[in-house]
């Protein structure tokens, strides 16, 4: 996962796919409908092509994990797609193929998400296949085995070996004291070495059930007709009864705090992350809209104010980023970065990120960039609406989460709201050392460090 999120990229986007005042009984709009089981429904016509995008999303990630069972909703993830009753390993890809389709999944530190584009015909194979393995998934411990080895090799190629990866692991597990966004996504190592099937069983049995699931369906469809196919196919799952939530509240930071990263690597890097306010509240909430055009303002595309000033004018970096993580289920932060040229350390590349940051303290921003800013941020998200698989994305992200694809359309106004001033307040007010966490890389020799090919077998998980 990219842990530099902005959240203009869910918002705006999303916004563009909802007409003002959209209604769910006004056609080629989006309608939601819960069955009796808890399954809710959401689809949104689009009907510029015969294909559908499906997906079904369990609000079940990471975040719910347990220490010693890291990973456990990823691997989980990947056997999902191992059989069920009626079902042969491997067989429901090769189904949504034959069908002229393409599948996948993901999962992440809020959610996990399985998806399938295909003619609008083969829809009710999805749904078949997905309700299936809802209820009837088979867990075999020669395929768990099997499995497992894939996702320890996945973690060594996608962290393991990549040092920027281990710099953002690391720093997450430094900034974050209880709170189980400290822990990655794909899980320690030692925890998968010792993940059981018994583990993975409990977890499915624990949270797989229609009353912890979205089914979102975009593309040339009629709404009554999808909640019909819905109820065929996943209304006689029964709902479960699913542990409680307990709150998982991350004490407060009380002051700077600082790590090294050893590992092989051509250069120095850093990453600074600071402790920042999430978006809670949207139609109330003004400092995230805030802290997200903070994010475009410093780093929004080749000409904002570090890639402008430290890569192309002063030429002490070779990349420099800023952006804002504010949305999902845990703590939120706003993340500097950068890669200093060769000859030059990652201390000097911090005093550079600094000084970008003190001069918004300092002078502020003008009107006319933060309303260029603005303009830009929205004009790069109305491409994206040619993507179905982008809008159910964005509006399965947004239920599960715990928002409304009905919050959507609040976020144009709000960015429309923000002024200067209020830019140049939340990076006064929350870019300070009290609740900042900085990484350096530290380069090591790359002579002998190991060269790894894709393993056979990674292609779900994200």
């Amino acid at each position: 996962m990219n842990p530099v999120i902005r959240l203009s990229s869910i918002f705006v986007a999303a916004w563009l796919l909802l007409p003002s005042g959209a209604s769910a009984a006004q056609p080629d709009q989006v309608a939601v409908r819960e069955l009796a089981n808890g399954l809710r429904v959401v689809v949104k016509p689009d009907r510029r092509a015969p294909v559908v995008v499906s997906m079904v999303w369990y609000r079940i990630g990471s975040v719910d994990e347990q220490n010693g069972v890291t990973g456990v909703a990823h691997v989980l993830e990947h056997m999902m797609f191992k059989g069920t009753r009626t079902v042969a390993p491997g067989e429901f890809s090769r189904l949504i193929a034959a069908a002229g389709g393409r599948d996948n999944a993901f999962t992440s530190r809020d959610y996990t998400g399985y998806f399938q584009t295909l003619h609008k015909s083969a829809l009710p194979l999805s749904f078949r296949l997905e309700a299936d393995r809802m209820a009837n998934l088979v867990l075999s411990p020669d395929e768990f085995a099997k499995e497992l080895k894939v996702v320890m090799e996945e973690r060594r190629l996608r962290t393991d070996d990549r040092p920027h990866a281990m710099v953002y692991e690391r720093l997450m597990a430094t900034a974050l004291a209880a709170h189980p966004y400290r822990n990655p996504v794909i899980g320690w190592m030692s925890d998968l070495e010792h993940l059981s099937v018994a583990d993975t069983r409990v977890f499915y049995d624990e949270w797989y059930g229609p009353n912890n699931a979205t089914v979102v369906v975009v593309g040339d469809v009629v709404p009554t007709e999808v909640f019909a196919l819905a109820e065929q196919y996943f209304g006689a799952i029964p709902r479960k009864t699913l542990p409680p939530r307990k709150p998982q509240e991350e004490p407060p930071q009380l002051g700077l705090k600082r790590l090294t990263v050893k590992v092989p690597a051509e250069l120095p890097y850093v990453l600074m992350a600071y402790r920042v306010p999430g978006l809670k509240k949207p139609a109330e909430d003004w400092e995230p809209y805030a802290l997200d055009m903070l994010g475009s303002i410093l780093s929004g595309n080749d000409a904002a104010r570090l890639p402008r000033t430290l890569v192309k004018t002063d030429l002490v970096a070779t990349s420099a980023g800023a952006s804002y993580d504010g949305l999902g289920r845990g703590p939120a932060f706003f993340y500097l970065s950068g890669t200093p040229v060769a000859g030059r350390s990652a201390e000097q590349m911090e005093q550079n990120l600094r000084r970008e940051v003190k001069r918004v303290v300092d002078e502020g921003v003008t009107e006319a960039e933060l309303n260029r800013v603005k303009a830009q941020v929205i004009a790069a998200q109305v491409f994206q609406r040619d993507s179905m698989f982008f809008q159910a994305r964005q509006i399965g992200s947004m239920e599960t989460i715990g928002f409304s694809y009905r919050d959507l359309d609040l976020y144009i106004e709000k960015l429309k709201q923000v002024t200067a001033d209020q830019v140049r307040e939340v990076t006064r007010k929350y870019l300070i050392d009290d609740v900042l966490t900085v990484a350096y890389l530290d380069p090591q020799p790359l002579e002998g460090a190991p060269r790894r090919a894709a393993p056979a077998g990674v292609r779900h998980g994200e």
